[in-house]
């Protein structure tokens, strides 16, 4: 407590107001004044408390002063009003003694609408961005029900780049992309009836427009094509076009939220690499997965008398997974499965079409119809390289024969049916396949010499070549 002169200490008790921890002030011992009298106002020191004849000191008359000027005492009906500093704030100059300092209080901070708006804008980006960053991966990974859009004419084939994926990854990834596919086409009997047969393949969808790449032979000559997803629905397809050259055909689907596959880069493979094939093996094995490596590359093949360059592996294949779908480490759609050799003592060869040429094929044909800037003579041939063909069809040599003229410039230069095809400029026919083989080797507009076998006579023929349409 506050140290008062000796000169008090015999002086009548006074009181006193004490500062509370809290920064308030409380009046200490103060007497109750019946709520029926009014208590006249009083000062610290009243006069009517100092002994008669005893002066104040100088410094006590100016404490006191203070001290009324800074406090109001309460009465019934008034609320007490306290200065900014209790009884006991008075500075070293006037008592010579310490100095008591009031206690400060805390200020109270509050948020500005400004910073909690800012806040609440931040936090909500920051969950906005969670979102699409897990709903990107998601899709990446095949995971749920999300989809990434994926467009066959407006791509780049994946670099062989990151981690590589497990097996089961791989499959997670590309499950949904590959559908079965079954066809229908009517035939004639030996009495000319009507016949209905089936087949059966796969496909990849690489489009989630509904675009769906598979092969030629799959498709060829179907009157009806039905693609089942991995789900259990049924759709019925379209053809968009063809490549009979490359064994390559695009369908089109009407459906919503299809998983669509990723281009790889097929130039970017390696002996050895592991590859995934996933089709329908017998046409009704539908989903069945393989793993194996690749054999080879640029693999040289005729298969039903088309010339291709393909890609070789030892996975799995089986009737029925042509036109499904050969995955990289990566999940990368490599190749589309073409073939098999077959045989008794044949095991582990299966083939595909390398993805960096089955793209540019599927583009042309999405966007045109037909495969753009290929040769073509303006003929329909028959095939008729081996004996069997030619005697079905009452012919006494084997070779490639024209079956009908189709284009005005092979109309103009002389070409007729039944004609056939004996040399192509300095190459000789034997097969489909070398005719192929001889118009890659040119472009529409080019002028060609035919050599064709007509009434067992030879005739040379100039013909222009124009641009293939289907």
């Amino acid at each position: 407590m506050d140290h008062w002169d000796k000169e008090h200490e015999n002086n009548t008790t006074n009181f006193i107001l004490v500062g509370s921890s809290d920064g308030s002030d409380n009046v200490s011992e103060q007497p109750q004044t019946p709520p029926e009298q009014e208590a006249p106002r009083q000062t610290l020191f009243d006069e009517q408390a100092r002994p008669e004849g005893q002066a104040y000191s100088d410094g006590q008359a100016r404490r006191t002063e203070a001290q009324q000027e800074q406090q109001t005492w309460h009465t019934p009906g008034y609320e007490n009003v306290y200065g900014n500093t209790g009884a006991a704030d008075y500075t070293q100059a006037e008592t010579g003694r310490g100095v008591r300092k009031p206690k400060k209080q805390k200020e109270t901070k509050y948020v500005t609408r400004k910073a909690f708006v800012i806040a609440l804008i931040c936090c909500m980006l920051g969950t906005s961005a969670l979102t699409v960053g897990g709903y990107t991966l998601a899709s990446q990974m095949g995971i749920g029900n999300t989809t990434k859009t994926v467009s066959a004419t407006n791509y780049t084939l994946a670099k062989a780049t990151g981690s590589e994926k497990t097996v089961e990854e791989i499959i997670a990834m590309n499950e949904n992309a590959v559908v079965e596919i079954r066809t229908e086409s009517v035939s004639q009997d030996m009495w000319m009836q009507n016949y209905v047969t089936e087949g059966a393949g796969s496909g990849v969808i690489v489009d989630t427009k509904g675009y769906i790449l598979t092969c030629n032979h799959v498709i060829e000559g179907s009157s009806k094509v039905t693609v089942r997803l991995k789900d259990g629905t049924e759709c019925e397809a379209t053809v968009v076009g063809t490549d009979a050259q490359n064994d390559v055909a695009v369908l089109k689907i009407k459906a919503n939220n299809l998983t669509a596959a990723t281009y790889g880069n097929s130039d970017e493979l390696s002996v050895g690499d592991l590859v995934v094939a996933i089709g329908n093996p017998l046409g009704e094995l539908g989903g069945t997965a393989s793993q194996g490596i690749i054999s080879a590359l640029d693999r040289a093949l005729t298969v039903d008398g088309k010339n291709l360059t393909l890609l070789q592996t030892d996975a799995s294949i089986n009737p029925g997974n042509s036109g499904g779908g050969l995955f990289d480490q990566y999940g990368n759609l490599i190749g589309i499965v073409v073939a098999k050799s077959t045989g008794s003592d044949v095991e582990g060869l299966g083939f595909a079409i390398p993805i960096a040429k089955a793209a540019d094929i599927a583009k042309d044909l999405i966007e045109n119809g037909h495969v753009t800037g290929r040769p073509a003579i303006g003929v329909t041939i028959i095939d008729a390289s081996d004996a069997r063909t030619a005697q079905q069809y009452g012919l006494r040599m084997t070779g490639v024969y024209i079956q009908d003229v189709t284009g005005s410039e092979a109309k103009e230069a002389g070409l007729q049916a039944g004609d056939m095809i004996y040399y192509f400029e300095d190459t000789k026919i034997e097969s489909s396949a070398d005719l192929s083989g001889a118009l890659a080797d040119h472009k529409p507009g080019d002028t060609v010499k035919l050599t064709v076998v007509r009434n067992n006579k030879t005739v040379e023929i100039k013909v222009k070549l124009s641009e293939a349409t289907a």
